[in-house]
Order: structure tokens, then C-alpha cells, then sequence
């Protein structure tokens, strides 16, 4: 007999479509500024995270800095970026990133175009390649570091090595004692 009025049902948001939700949340809040499809989306200045219980096998790879606390094994390459390997972080990879800041355990080879730096709760086994190498008190390290510079100065009065018979370079007792790059122990 009667007939009962139903409430008008809320029509379905395309979540593909950024501009149609812009314009939905800033008819909500008037703070929001509505963005159109080709605006880029502002980006997070925190860094990604991997949590605690999070294990990857495989390829890591991107490009923001990255601060990994859980388990990765095989590669990480983050070439412009800074990864930073937490307390609770343990890394079996080969890494390369722009900077590399190690508080967890990292085994594998390591290679940053700016600097590795080995906090006093971090570990690594493995080789390095960076022009700037930190390692702190009451860290661990077992390896080898490659200090290389993109260009090197040249001295007019710098030691030539000379080549030995067996293919290694002979060189002056005085070249020899110079280290090239800058290795820092705190």
C-alpha cells in the first residue's frame, strides 16, 4: 500500500581517473585543489620502506631512496638513489645505488657513485666500490674496497708505474704510501 522512498544510492567513483576523484574530495574539503589527468602527482619526500616480515627473492629495483628492513636476496639497483639497509635489515645481494647507508648485515658486493657508509651496528661481507668509504667503530667488515675516482688528478711530478715481467705494476715507494680516495674511520 504505501510505498516506501528509498534513499538515493551513491553513484560508483572511478578510482582510475585522478581527476574525477580530485574533483570529488575537493567538493568535500575546500582545501583540496583539483588537478587535471596530466598534473603530476607531487611525490612523498620519506623514503620507500620494505617492513620487518617482508622478504623479497629476486631483482629490487627503482627510483626514490629505499630503506629496507626486512629480508631481500638476489639484486639491488637503485643508480640515482640513496638505500639504507636498517638495524633489522639482511641483505644477500649485489647492491648498487647512489649512496649506500648499512645498519643491518649486507652480504654481497656493494657499489655506490658516492659513498658507502658502515654504521657501529652494521655488517658487511663483501666487496666495495665507491669513491668514499665510512665505516664506523664497532662495525663489521670482511673484503675488499675499490676507492675510484671518475677522473683522477694528475701531478706533474706523480710516480709512473712501471710494468714488472709478470704483468704487475712496480711502483715508487713513495707513490705506493699515497691512498687515492677518502677512507674514513669514525
Amino acid at each position: 500500500m504505501w510505498k516506501r522512498e528509498e534513499p538515493p544510492r551513491p553513484t560508483p567513483v572511478s578510482v582510475d581517473s585522478e581527476a574525477t576523484v580530485a574533483s570529488i574530495t575537493s567538493e568535500r574539503s575546500p582545501e583540496r585543489v583539483e588537478r587535471t589527468p596530466e598534473e603530476p602527482r607531487p611525490m612523498s619526500e620519506e623514503p620507500a620502506s620494505i617492513g620487518k616480515s617482508i622478504v623479497i627473492n629476486g631483482e629490487l629495483s627503482g627510483s626514490e631512496d629505499l630503506t629496507i628492513e626486512g629480508r631481500v636476496d638476489g639484486k639491488i639497483e637503485l643508480r640515482n638513489h640513496v638505500l639504507t639497509v636498517g638495524s633489522n635489515g639482511r641483505i644477500t645481494a649485489q647492491v648498487a645505488a647512489k649512496s649506500i647507508v648499512v645498519l643491518g648485515h649486507v652480504t654481497g658486493n656493494l657499489s655506490a657513485t658516492e659513498k658507502v657508509d658502515i654504521r657501529e651496528s652494521g655488517s658487511v661481507e663483501g666487496d666495495i666500490v665507491a669513491p668514499r668509504v665510512a665505516i664506523a667503530d664497532g662495525s663489521h667488515f670482511r673484503g675488499s674496497i675499490d676507492m675510484q675516482r671518475t677522473e683522477l688528478p694528475v701531478a706533474k711530478d706523480s710516480a709512473i708505474a712501471v710494468p714488472e715481467r709478470d704483468g704487475r705494476a712496480k711502483v715508487p715507494a713513495a707513490a705506493a704510501a699515497s691512498v687515492t680516495g677518502d677512507l674514513v674511520r669514525v
